[in-house]
C-alpha cells in the first residue's frame, strides 16, 4: 500500500483534514500521486531526487528541491534513512508555521520508531495504521526544531555529506575496492556515475591523464557536498540527473561506477543493468567502463550484450570488479 492509499484512507475514514490552500509533498514519490492529483493545483511536490522530481513535473505537479513557505500543509514522506526523516519533519514544520503536518510511511521504512518519538514530544491530532504503514498528523510546533539537521556535516573522513546521504561515515567497501582495482591508465573525458558526495571521484582525478569529469548524482543535497569536497578541481563538472538517462555532453573515453541496486528495501538488478546501458551510450567507440557490484548480481549479461570485451579484473567474495570496452552501441 502507497502513502496516497493511507492518505485516502486517513481522509475518508480517520477524520483527517486537508485544509485549503497551499500543501506541500515533502520526500513523496511518483506512486503517492493517487489522492493528490484531485488537489493539484494546490500541491507543490518538494524533492530532491531527481527521477521523482523529474515524474512529477512530467505528471503536471510542481515542484523544487526547497520550496518556499508559508504553506498550510505539508505532508511527510519517512524515508528509511532516520536523520532524514527527523530532519524533513523540523524542514515541514517551518514551512508551515501553526500549518497541519502529516507524516505517512511504511512500517519497513521506520514509520514506528518516528511515531513513538513524536508521542514522547507532541501531542498528535490523529493516527491511524492502514496494511503495512502508519499515518498521523499534528499542528507544526517549535518543540520539533532540534530535529533539523544541517544540510551538510562532516564524517570521520573530514569530508561532508548530507542527511541520507549513502555510506555517509566514510567510503563504502565497494568504492574502496573498485578505487584500488582501478588502472593508472585512465584518462581523457570521464564520468562517475552515482557519484553520491565525491569519495570516489576524488579517488578517479588523482590520475593525471584525467583531463575531465562529469560527476552525476540523482541526490541534490548530497551532489552538493560533492561541490563542496572536490572544491578547487576544475575538471570537474556536476550533474544533478538521473544516471540512467543522462547524456553526456560528449562521447567519453571511460565510466566508472558503483551503481546501486535498490531504491527500496528490495533488491532491483534492473537498476544497475540500467547504469551499464546509460555507460554504454555515453562512451566513445574505443572507451571503457569499471564498476563494482556485490558478487550475486547478474551483471555479466548486460555487459556482454553491450560490449565487445568484458572481464573481471579482481574481487572477493562480497564484490567483483568488472571492466568492459568497446560498446557495441551507438548514441542517436
Amino acid at each position: 500500500m502507497s502513502s496516497s492509499d493511507r492518505m485516502t484512507h486517513a481522509l475518508a475514514h480517520g477524520g483527517l483534514e486537508l485544509p485549503q490552500g497551499r500543501i506541500a509533498l515533502l520526500g513523496a514519490t511518483v506512486e503517492d500521486m493517487g489522492v493528490f492529483a484531485a488537489t493539484l493545483p494546490m500541491c507543490e511536490v518538494l524533492q530532491g531526487f531527481k527521477p521523482e522530481s523529474e515524474g512529477w513535473a512530467q505528471r503536471g505537479f510542481t515542484t523544487s528541491f526547497r520550496g518556499e513557505g508559508p504553506f498550510d500543509a505539508v505532508i511527510v514522506s519517512v524515508a528509511r534513512a532516520r536523520d532524514l526523516t527527523e530532519d524533513r519533519i523540523a524542514r515541514a514544520c517551518a514551512l508551515a508555521p501553526g500549518g497541519l503536518i502529516v507524516v505517512t510511511g511504511a512500517k519497513s521504512d521506520g514509520i514506528e520508531p518516528i511515531l513513538k518519538a513524536l508521542k514522547s514530544t507532541i501531542v498528535l491530532d490523529g493516527q491511524l495504521s492502514k496494511a503495512h504503514g502508519r499515518c498521523a498528523w499534528f499542528h507544526a510546533t517549535d518543540a520539533l526544531a532540534d530535529w533539523a539537521r544541517p544540510d551538510m556535516t562532516r564524517n570521520g573522513q573530514s569530508d561532508f555529506t548530507a542527511p541520507g546521504s549513502f555510506s555517509a561515515s566514510g567510503a563504502d567497501a565497494a568504492s574502496v575496492a573498485l578505487a584500488e582495482a582501478l588502472p593508472d591508465k585512465i584518462k581523457g573525458a570521464v564520468a562517475d556515475l552515482g557519484a553520491g558526495w565525491g569519495w570516489l571521484s576524488r579517488e578517479i582525478l588523482k590520475r593525471d591523464g584525467v583531463k575531465s569529469l562529469h560527476a552525476v548524482e540523482a541526490d541534490h543535497a548530497t551532489l552538493d557536498c560533492a561541490r563542496v569536497n572536490l572544491q578547487g578541481d576544475d575538471r570537474v563538472t556536476y550533474h544533478w540527473a538521473d544516471a540512467t538517462r543522462w547524456v553526456s555532453p560528449q562521447l567519453l573515453d571511460a565510466v566508472i561506477m558503483n551503481p546501486p541496486f535498490h531504491t527500496t528495501r528490495k533488491a532491483e538488478p534492473d537498476l544497475g543493468r540500467a547504469f551499464i546501458q546509460s555507460a554504454a551510450r555515453n562512451l566513445a567507440p574505443h572507451g571503457a567502463v569499471w564498476l563494482v557490484a556485490n558478487r550475486h548480481l547478474p551483471y555479466e549479461s548486460t555487459l556482454n550484450e553491450l560490449f565487445r570485451n568484458v572481464d573481471e579484473i579482481a574481487g572477493t567474495n562480497r564484490f567483483k570488479i568488472l571492466t568492459a570496452s568497446r560498446p557495441l552501441q551507438r548514441r542517436r
